[in-house]
């Protein structure tokens, strides 16, 4: 277009102008804070190949030959050894929070009072699951609960719904330390985030209904009464064999001591374990003689003569158990943000050309019409299947968020087996629950159960159906908002994991009417905000003009810019700021007022 015209002619603006400017301004004046994809940017989801920039094989010599694959060799141990440390840093994390909250989530579960109340106990195994960073030891509490009498099982429902929203947490530690690449952390967080939603989701329909028709537990009283039980062997830990020489010259923590405190046996015992073993034969003692390192006679009991010292890190340590925790929780943190990082560089090295576009058909790959739906439904198959042979969903999970990170699975494929791994830990549990002592294996059994139907009920709702698998494009936004929004992922881990979950159970121990006149309004206002936006995005004329679109309120209350610049300031060094744009038109596209002061 030339810069001018004769005479007072003015250059009439090309449709592609008008549209784009139409298109700036009408997202200036909504609510969605997502970013629009832009002229020049990639879509993060159209997982694109990497290219092999490396020379072919058949011009290489033979030395270059014997240093390529060497080089393969040792980026697979690498990849191998960068994957254990950082299992074992999971399973140290996890010891870390137990150290730091076990007694703490211990003395929540004592209050049975409070747990009557269906949402309290929701947020109480959202809470301890949280603390302890780990679902198995939340659900061991609630099996020892109820089979002490302590809990019923109706009140252990909700529980257990909180434990499995809990668990989710870890995913989504792992998944912020890919933040540094915004196309990365996109696909990661939203693959976190996927796992959450589904599970949060599943508790907005079944806690409800179950409240109201205890539809769990009668399911679960059918299942045992239809089965002929009998005590089964111990679940196979795979996972744990390979990492015990490792962790166990760490950290040990003693079980005990958190069931105890749940099942109200008060106890201050250090959670740190200092015993490991027995020799000599059992004497009876009238005096208690225990030394740090030596033999330790208990007061008018028979017990073994000598008990043999733990061989770990804190064995005999004079600190205390917060203090360790802290320590394990620094130093785990760093080894898994490290194996994280390296493995993320060793997966974007190997996967490349060829390669890449193998490993990533066979992942994603879909059967052909009309099977297309069975790719899924073998992949939720899997998820279970790994989950089992690892005896841990956390694993699995924080397993799944870099390969997405990545590019290597897609968010359609990474959701069946995210289900999946909630499937698997559910049958760990049963098979846990077998081998149970014969006077709580009923009690453990039925626990078991409930959480296994909450999961396949969570299936059946938002996955069987295609157009019900809402937790997939929400996950999706969710990851574009917080791909350009990084800080939005730490106000997510607060807010729905610490914040919201302290203040409802606060709220509950005033009482059910207090948290009804709350809570309520609070739920409603959010459920109306939700209906009206869908509406202003595909029903626009069933809404009043003036609930259209959400201008008329002040922008801090419908557009996260100017929350951005707040905490865009408070952050040193320009953390939490999001990457800057690569080109100038993608500024310009951003900025309304730039675009119009330009020639079009």
């Amino acid at each position: 277009m030339p810069s001018s015209l004769p005479g007072s002619q003015v250059p009439y603006p090309t449709l592609d102008a008008v549209d784009l400017v139409d298109r700036t301004l009408r997202n200036e004046g909504t609510s969605s804070s997502a970013p629009v994809l832009e002229e020049g940017d990639t879509d993060p989801w159209a997982l694109s190949q990497l290219k092999d920039t490396s020379q072919p094989w058949k011009e290489l010599s033979v030395a270059g030959r014997l240093l390529r694959v060497a080089g393969s060799v040792f980026k697979a141990c690498g990849l191998l050894g960068s994957l254990y440390f950082f299992i074992c840093s999971l399973d140290v994390l996890s010891s870390a929070f137990q150290l730091l909250g076990s007694k703490m989530a211990g003395d929540i579960f004592k209050d049975n009072v409070v747990l009557s109340n269906p949402v309290a106990g929701l947020v109480i195994g959202v809470l301890v699951t949280a603390l302890v960073q780990s679902s198995s030891t939340s659900s061991s509490i609630v099996v020892s609960m109820v089979a002490a009498k302590l809990l019923t099982v109706r009140a252990s429902v909700p529980i257990i719904m909180g434990v499995n929203v809990g668990t989710s947490i870890t995913s989504t530690l792992v998944s912020m330390a890919q933040s540094g690449d915004r196309d990365e952390f996109q696909r990661a967080f939203s693959g976190s985030a996927v796992h959450g939603i589904f599970n949060w989701l599943t508790v907005l329909v079944l806690l409800p209904l179950e409240s109201a028709t205890a539809l769990l537990e009668r399911l679960s009283e059918l299942a045992l009464g239809a089965a002929s039980l009998s005590p089964g062997a111990q679940a196979p830990d795979i996972l744990k064999v390979v990492t015990k020489p490792l962790t166990h010259l760490i950290v040990q923590l003693d079980s005990d001591v958190i069931m105890s405190s749940a099942t109200g046996n008060a106890t201050n015992r250090s959670l740190i374990k200092r015993w490991c073993g027995t020799t000599g034969q059992p004497t009876r003692q009238n005096s208690s003689n225990c030394g740090a390192f030596g033999p330790c006679m208990e007061r008018n009991s028979t017990a073994p003569v000598d008990r043999l010292p733990c061989r770990h890190l804190f064995a005999g340590t004079e600190l205390t158990d917060l203090a360790v925790g802290c320590i394990l929780l620094a130093g785990s943190l760093l080894v898994l943000c490290g194996c994280l990082v390296l493995i993320v560089k060793l997966l974007n090295s190997v996967l490349r050309g060829r390669v890449a576009r193998a490993v990533r058909t066979v992942i994603n790959a879909d059967f052909p019409f009309p099977l297309g739906w069975l790719g899924g439904y073998l992949a939720l198959l899997a998820g279970a299947g790994l989950t089992f042979a690892l005896q841990s969903s956390s694993v699995f999970t924080a397993a799944i968020v870099p390969l997405m990170g990545v590019g290597v699975i897609s968010l359609d494929r990474a959701y069946p087996l995210l289900l999946g791994s909630n499937i698997g830990t559910t049958t760990t549990a049963l098979l846990a629950a077998l081998a149970s002592p014969a006077d709580r294996m009923l009690s453990a059994l039925q626990v078991a159960l409930i959480h296994f139907f909450f999961n396949l009920a969570g299936i059946l709702l938002w996955y069987l159906v295609p157009a019900l698998r809402l937790p997939i494009p929400l996950a999706r936004h969710f990851g574009a908002v917080t791909a350009r929004y990084r800080w939005v992922a730490g106000v997510y881990l607060l807010l729905g994991f610490l914040l919201l979950p302290l203040a409802a159970f606060g709220l509950s121990l005033a009482g059910g009417t207090v948290l009804a006149a709350v809570g309520g309004p609070l739920v409603g206002l959010v459920l109306l905000v939700i209906l009206v936006t869908v509406l202003q995005r595909h029903r626009p004329a069933w809404l009043p003009a003036r609930l259209r679109s959400w201008a008329w309120l002040p922008l801090w209350l419908h557009s996260l810019e100017p929350w951005d610049r707040l905490v865009t300031r408070c952050c040193p060094c320009n953390v939490c700021s999001p990457p800057k744009a690569t080109t100038k038109e993608a500024h310009c596209y951003e900025n309304p007022e730039v675009l119009a002061s330009q020639q079009l």
